[in-house]
């Protein structure tokens, strides 16, 4: 899309090496470029590709030793999920979270269908968004059916470059064609059996948002793994670890079994959430932190 919105069919001149990353695609979406036109159809061809401001990458599914740049340049990631139909556990939703901390990009969640919503769900849903609002990742409960919330979401979408991620079937497709019905992007349904989404999104792509900024639909994704990490780096992860790391008796805590560690006494009186911490040994147990799911 040029800078007059006309939209061009482009391809990549020669091989591109983005520096510092191996990566399956030298171009990915979110990225600014440079393109001159060519024949008489005028179909341009990509010349340069700016610096990015962020990115967040996975494991690629072929080549185990390199990465795929799911999107660059996001001004927020949105981590769609639901309490029911399908469940989204908060241990999907810290890896997401711990992913974006690590490249440097604001993230925020989006708890779609309270309109099925039993009581039971319904009291859940106001604990995680409090638990993760205080942790500083803004928390917005919606209904895409029902047009609950939307409005509130279209204020913060506004002219930003906007990341929807989540399992398939908790309805980020369905919600962005209600945000903007100018936008007609194809919605799955939820298997009746294992009550998961069926997976429609095969690739992520941008689109632009009637009020204003863009949005980037992304594949439902079964399980996230954690790519390029080491287990030390994690902790740093954790906003509310992050600010006791300096309080803790040595260095390279890993904060599980030390004496005099800041953040097993948080825990201990309460100042850090359990689930939270379990979701970090959850994360520091794992056989292989660089491994992504994607269906």
């Amino acid at each position: 899309m040029t800078e007059s919105n006309k939209l061009c069919n482009c391809r990549l001149k020669g091989q591109f090496r983005i520096h510092g990353i191996r990566t399956t695609n030298p171009v990915a979406v979110g990225d600014h470029v440079e393109f001159d036109m060519e024949g008489a159809e005028e179909n341009g061809v990509i010349k340069a590709i700016a610096p990015r401001t962020n990115y967040i990458v996975r494991r690629s599914i072929n080549l185990s030793k390199s990465a795929h740049i799911i999107a660059s340049n996001i001004d927020r990631l949105y981590i769609v999920a639901s309490i029911m139909l399908p469940r989204t556990s908060t241990g999907f939703i810290d890896r997401l979270l711990v992913t974006a901390e690590a490249y440097h990009i604001p993230a925020a969640l989006i708890f779609n269908k309270i309109d099925i919503y039993t009581e039971e769900a319904q009291s859940r849903c106001s604990d995680l968004m409090k638990l993760y609002s205080s942790l500083g990742y803004p928390s917005y409960a919606v209904s895409a059916l029902e047009g609950t919330g939307l409005d509130a979401l279209r204020l913060v979408l506004s002219e930003k470059v906007n990341l929807f991620s989540g399992h398939s079937g908790v309805g980020k497709s369905a919600l962005i064609n209600a945000l903007d019905p100018l936008l007609t992007i194809k919605t799955g349904e939820i298997s009746s059996y294992h009550n998961k989404g069926m997976h429609t999104t095969t690739f992520a792509e941008m689109h632009p948002l009637a009020f204003g900024g863009f949005m980037i639909d992304t594949p439902g994704i079964k399980e996230f793994g954690l790519v390029h990490f080491e287990s030390k780096e994690i902790s740093e992860r954790f906003p509310e670890f992050r600010a006791l790391l300096h309080k803790c008796r040595y260095k390279n805590c890993t904060h599980v079994h030390e004496p005099g560690c800041a953040v097993k006494q948080a825990l201990d009186e309460g100042g850090i959430n359990a689930e939270r911490y379990h979701n970090y040994l959850g994360l520091l147990n794992d056989e292989n932190l660089d491994m992504t799911d994607y269906v």
